[in-house]
């Protein structure tokens, strides 16, 4: 049983200076800090991403999320010359998404938008929490049309607007299926060279899907986190992932989730201590008191005070070491959220 107070969202704050909050990446994404926190000690080291294959054994197997970040903001004009925004969120069929809109009170069932003369969309229905569902006309490849018109989705704690760059900073060098409205951001920070040193090492790369929705920015209401109700997200495991983590888990090698997005899949298809192979939403929620079935080490970001993301790694590492490892990380300067440098915990 969880102590009490481990279900309060205030016991998750900690005070963050704004200028923390990394606006733009690293120049180099190996140049990154990287804060490496034993979950049986408490023991904290600091040293630079680029140094992390010093922390893999050989046999590790590393669990990658492949998802890919789509342009997702889109803007335009009604017939009216009025400015509006289409934010992509789900794909219902081949030429129709769920998607959020702004400003919503101006965009009713039948409204079009000019998002380029060869690129237009019509709202066609009502979707849950105010969302649309928008039918999309282009000529061409709709995802030529997408990389050409759209913008990506930076979080709302970056403020400023998103720059052409921000296309290949704001994306993994393993990116490979489309889905995703946000990256998964602790995989920012691997190169190919460092891919290649780890596999070089004996360190087993495999991968997941979840395709990450804006419900990774949403904040917790409810005083107590148990009635706290996530977003579904897709996600899946293949076969030949699920039998490479089983193996290790039966061989006692670890396993070492890259984000909270690999953690939540590996979790959400977790039984006996086992993975199984499959596809499904998932809109488990981890925190302490829950158990953890399948990872040995997380790799992953700093997250924003309050957030479910800082419960999942509370849940992993323990509450009192990483409320510890945020404040030196706070006195240190590590720079903070999707932009910010990174955190191993084994």
């Amino acid at each position: 049983m969880a102590k009490k107070f481990l279900t309060k969202k205030s016991s998750y704050y900690y005070h963050l200076p704004p200028e923390l909050i990394a606006q733009y990446p690293k120049d180099k994404r190996d140049e990154s800090l990287l804060l490496c926190l034993d979950r049986k000690t408490g023991k904290i080291e600091h040293t630079k991403f680029k140094k992390i294959t010093n922390y893999f054994h050989k046999g590790d197997v590393l669990v990658l999320n492949k998802t890919k970040v789509i342009p997702a903001r889109l803007l335009g004009h009604k017939t009216t010359g009025a400015k509006v925004e289409i934010f992509l969120l789900n794909q219902k069929s081949s030429d129709s998404w769920e998607c959020l809109v702004k400003p919503g009170r101006k965009l009713k069932i039948g409204s079009r938008v000019e998002i380029a003369k060869d690129f237009t969309a019509q709202v066609i229905d009502y979707a849950q929490e105010g969302a649309r569902i928008v039918k999309f006309n282009w000529q061409g490849d709709f995802w030529d049309n997408l990389e050409k018109y759209g913008k990506m989705p930076l979080p709302p704690y970056i403020k400023r607007e998103a720059e052409d760059k921000d296309k290949q900073t704001y994306q993994t060098v393993y990116a490979k299926v489309r889905g995703s409205v946000a990256a998964p951001t602790a995989g920012l920070h691997f190169t190919q060279q460092i891919l290649a040193e780890l596999a070089a090492k004996g360190v087993e790369i495999v991968e997941v899907i979840l395709d990450v929705g804006l419900g990774t920015f949403r904040p917790v209401k409810t005083d107590d986190i148990q009635y706290h109700k996530m977003h579904s997200e897709h996600c899946q495991i293949s076969q030949h992932t699920a039998q490479r983590i089983n193996l290790a888990k039966d061989e006692g090698r670890r396993v070492i989730a890259v984000g909270t997005t690999s953690t939540r899949t590996l979790e959400s298809f977790a039984e006996n201590n086992r993975v199984q192979a499959g596809s499904h939403w998932t809109d488990i929620f981890i925190y302490p008191g829950k158990k953890i079935q399948i990872i040995d080490g997380l790799l992953t970001n700093f997250h924003m005070p309050e957030s479910t993301l800082l419960m999942l790694v509370s849940a992993f590492a323990g509450y009192e070491n990483i409320m510890n490892a945020y404040k030196i990380a706070v006195e240190k300067k590590y720079r903070f959220f999707s932009y910010g440098d990174a955190m191993l915990i084994i």
